[in-house]
């Protein structure tokens, strides 16, 4: 009996501090494992979106972005959502009802697409839907985790974040190269109809969140929601809120190819939807391998640091897309197909490296009390950056005259991107070069906690990167 207990316990702690990154174990933990998970596995219709948009639809790059900007202003207010469910409670309670409502929202969605949904202004309308369910989860679920990752020491710092982000890479492995293999012998709809199930997870395991009803002493209504707005005012216009919040908009708002690239292996090199799921396939494996790098090695060196040479390096390595571009790879002997790979294997590696800083940061920035607020600013910001930085890449693809058939100068887009991503360096100094929570900013308006108001840190899946292949662009690193 003792040596079956002394087991037991032996496994648990190798669950703990192994498998979990030192996170307790239990439902609430599980539940927001889940939605990750869940996040990571609706890649299953990824390949199946830009296919039924390319080839069903018909659209044209330029409308495929406009629709993809669309499809993106869910990630944008997502401060709205935070208050709604930090100010609005549903039967008193303020985090269940909002994640069984997005889990109901995805299902009804990717059941439109599958059956009804006929024309551009249909698909629109219906993958905005989409994009607000995953949206609507994701601020939920970071009202759960924040507080835990601020309360963690420098030395913990990330775990929580590692934690989820390799879930939902799991999430993304499972399903990577089914999304292309579907697709070889099933229409994009059927693979659509799959995908509505995985939602109605998140539905079922909102009831397993640690949550206690609020009671009728406790008034909620304008003057709280106006008292939320002014302590989030309170805190982004802090200095060291400011200053970082604005270089991680400089950061990823550099110009992005993903439009052109999509274009140029499915038309140019002809890659098809099978081939398109290995990529997938190996890039969640990267993810996975960048989450353990930054984890194992990489998570106590300063943000400065780590961001400034991860970008160096990402500049210099994402040139090697050149030799692809100019099928220079072919005389040097090396297959379309297999430079593909590897490229994104090596591309997909330094971005996370690079991301998870900025999650890490986004978190430790959170005063408490706003957390779910703030953080869903953060992270606003950084939804905004994406689109300015496609809306921009969608401008020069265009003044460089690269379209659906034509990739000439294909090759001066990849290094304009490129170059583009190393003109935020002189502003690291905007970022703080140790730990946030060891200087707390002694300005920052008073916030009311409530004792059921669990908070944590997570990561940014938006929905809307997976609308084309995961080919790492030339001019950013991979963020999907």
């Amino acid at each position: 009996m003792f040596i079956s207990q002394a087991k037991k316990t032996q496994w648990k702690n190798f669950i703990k501090e192994s498998l979990l990154f030192g996170n307790e174990p239990n439902y609430e933990l599980f539940a927001i494992l889940s939605v990750y998970f869940v996040q990571g596995i609706l890649g299953l219709a990824r390949l199946a979106v830009s296919f039924f948009l390319k080839d069903e639809l018909k659209l044209s790059p330029a409308e495929m972005g406009a629709l993809i900007g669309v499809a993106a202003l869910p990630w944008i207010i997502k401060p709205v959502f935070g208050f709604l469910s930090d100010g609005l409670p549903i039967f008193g309670y303020r985090r269940r009802p909002y994640l069984m409502l997005s889990g109901i929202l995805g299902c009804l969605s990717w059941v439109a697409l599958a059956t009804v949904v006929n024309t551009p202004w249909q698909a629109t309308a219906v993958l905005l839907i989409t994009s607000m369910s995953v949206a609507l989860s994701d601020v939920i679920v970071d009202s759960l985790v924040v507080e835990r990752a601020r309360k963690e020491t420098l030395g913990r710092a990330g775990s929580l974040q590692s934690l989820t982000w390799g879930v939902a890479a799991i999430g993304g492995l499972v399903t990577a190269y089914l999304s292309g293999l579907l697709l070889q012998h099933f229409s994009t709809r059927q693979v659509f109809g799959l995908t509505a199930f995985f939602p109605l997870i998140v539905t079922a395991v909102a009831l397993l969140i640690n949550e206690t009803r609020i009671t009728a002493g406790v008034t909620v209504g304008k003057q709280e929601v106006k008292q939320q707005v002014k302590q989030l005012w309170g805190a982004v216009t802090q200095k060291s809120i400011l200053l970082p919040t604005a270089f991680i908009f400089i950061w990823q708002a550099t110009p992005s190819a993903d439009s052109a690239f999509f274009y140029f292996t499915t038309n140019e090199l002809g890659f098809e939807p099978e081939f398109l799921g290995r990529v997938r396939l190996v890039t969640s494996l990267a993810s996975l391998l960048g989450v353990w790098v930054y984890q194992k090695y990489l998570k106590t060196i300063s943000f400065r640091l780590i961001l400034g040479w991860s970008t160096v390096i990402s500049a210099v390595l994402g040139m090697t897309t050149l030799l692809l571009v100019t099928h220079a790879n072919r005389a040097l002997g090396i297959d379309d197909h297999w430079f593909s790979l590897g490229d994104s294997l090596i591309l997909t590696v330094m971005g996370q490296i690079a991301f998870l800083p900025i999650l890490v940061l986004s978190a430790r920035l959170c005063p408490v009390g706003i957390e779910a607020s703030l953080f869903a600013l953060l992270m606003s910001v950084w939804n905004l950056s994406g689109l300015v930085s496609q809306e921009f890449g969608a401008l020069l693809t265009g003044w460089l005259g690269v379209t659906e058939t034509n990739f000439d100068k294909l090759w001066l887009l990849v290094v304009i991107t490129n170059l583009s991503t190393l003109l935020p360096l002189p502003l690291l100094g905007w970022l703080p070069d140790e730990d946030p929570q060891s200087h707390p900013s002694s300005n920052l308006p008073p916030a009311e906690v409530y004792e059921h108001h669990v908070t944590g840190a997570t990561i940014e899946q938006s929905f809307i990167p997976g609308l084309v292949p995961e080919f790492v662009d030339s001019g950013t690193i991979d963020r999907d």
